[in-house]
């Protein structure tokens, strides 16, 4: 009896173990949701889209974007830390899933244990944009200027908090400099007071200021990212305008919730590496302003836990709190 009842325990476990391997083969065999934690329209969801339609197409199956905006992507992000780890619901992410580990005292999941890394997707520098009547034509001039008039100069940002913020408090912190925060809700209004001069300069990403910046609105100082930006090749970097090794960018990316079977985030890796790879889908981010990357999920992960680090000592340096 007992060597019949191991046989029989043996058997269902090796059973169980066919029926999940078989599950995951025929992965995806209903809609996956994308939850992205902002609104629709902005540059998050913009990116979420585009990738749901090239891995529809990929896999054969649907892939939507179910928007859940609120609290600064916690609502979203919360939303899908305690969904089913089934791969059905995935979270794009960006620097906020970073930033507010240390901008909130408590939040309802953990950045790290509650989530598996699946890739990185894209990545995109904010650029330094300056009113055109302002005295700074470049980032050196800007420094200058903020060191001659210590408190003197005022920066916005889309909001308190912000990645706009953070990088420029990151900026006065290694420059040694003093500037006053100027918070908005968000970047619209930031851009409007830019352009007539109510505020000096600010951090906004590419695709919304480059039409300003080409109808001479708004003067480029430099960009954030360790390379120059391709929409805006004669744009220095701020590494190479007095602040060597400076490296900030807006980036996404995706996760599961953890316990997601091993197969199904590595499938999910593999073939997001390959529609970001595809021409089709490079040449539709670069109208966004954003690059193409894709990676592993051990170097996603790995890149997030820098993240942590980095934004960590910013929001240690500002100050600010959102909650």
């Amino acid at each position: 009896m007992i060597g019949r009842r191991t046989l029989l325990a043996a058997s269902a476990g090796t059973f169980g173990g066919m029926r999940q391997a078989c599950a995951q083969d025929a992965y995806p065999s209903r809609t996956v949701r994308i939850v992205v934690p902002f609104a629709a329209g902005g540059g998050a969801d913009a990116v979420g889209r585009a990738v749901a339609d090239r891995l529809s197409d990929r896999f054969g199956r649907p892939f939507v974007v179910d928007n859940r905006p609120g609290a600064a992507g916690n609502i979203g992000t919360e939303h899908v830390a305690r969904s089913a780890p089934d791969g059905y619901t995935l979270l794009l992410v960006g620097p906020n899933h970073a930033t507010n580990a240390h901008l909130f005292r408590q939040l309802p999941f953990d950045p790290v244990r509650d989530f598996a890394p699946i890739s990185l997707l894209t990545s995109a520098p904010y650029v330094l944009v300056a009113h055109t009547g302002f005295e700074a034509r470049n980032f050196q001039d800007l420094l200058a200027l903020a060191r001659a008039r210590p408190g003197g100069l005022s920066y916005g940002s889309a909001g308190n908090g912000s990645a706009g913020h953070l990088a420029m408090e990151l900026i006065k912190s290694s420059a040694g400099i003093d500037m006053v925060h100027v918070p908005y809700r968000g970047s619209p209004p930031l851009l409007a007071d830019l352009v007539s001069g109510q505020v000096a300069v600010g951090f906004d990403n590419v695709l919304s200021s480059a039409p300003l910046i080409a109808a001479g609105r708004l003067r480029p100082l430099a960009v954030s990212g360790a390379r120059r930006a391709p929409a805006l090749p004669d744009v220095p970097t701020i590494a190479e305008s007095g602040l060597p090794g400076f490296d900030v960018t807006v980036w996404q990316g995706m996760l599961a919730p953890t316990g997601t079977p091993t197969p199904i985030v590595t499938r999910l890796s593999v073939e997001l590496a390959g529609v970001l790879h595809s021409p089709q889908l490079r040449d539709r981010l670069a109208l966004l302003g954003v690059e193409a990357i894709g990676s592993r999920p051990e170097e996603f992960a790995r890149f997030i836990g820098e993240e942590l680090t980095r934004w960590g000592e910013a929001v240690r340096r500002s100050g600010a709190r959102l909650d």
